[in-house]
């Protein structure tokens, strides 16, 4: 897969995760409760974790790479 389109595929699933967000803070606080679950436990955490894999997914990467090219060399050894 391209790496464009990895950035494409994170950033919308950033912005369609960000739309209930906003429902949550504008929406009338009666109707809240009904749907508080599903932001705490599933669009919050798939904002956070897509919106710091678009901000240091370059650095995770390279962690992995390095961590899987030095057990390669161990198991040589």
């Amino acid at each position: 897969m391209k790496e464009a389109t990895r950035r494409s595929i994170f950033r919308w699933i950033h912005i369609i995760c960000g739309i209930p967000i906003l429902g949550y803070i504008y929406d009338s606080p009666t109707d809240t409760p009904n749907y508080a679950w599903a932001i705490r436990y599933v669009f919050f955490p798939v904002l956070l974790i897509s919106g710091l894999w678009m901000w240091k997914g370059h650095v995770v990467r390279r962690l992995i790479s390095n961590r899987t090219a030095q057990q390669v060399i161990q198991d040589d050894r």
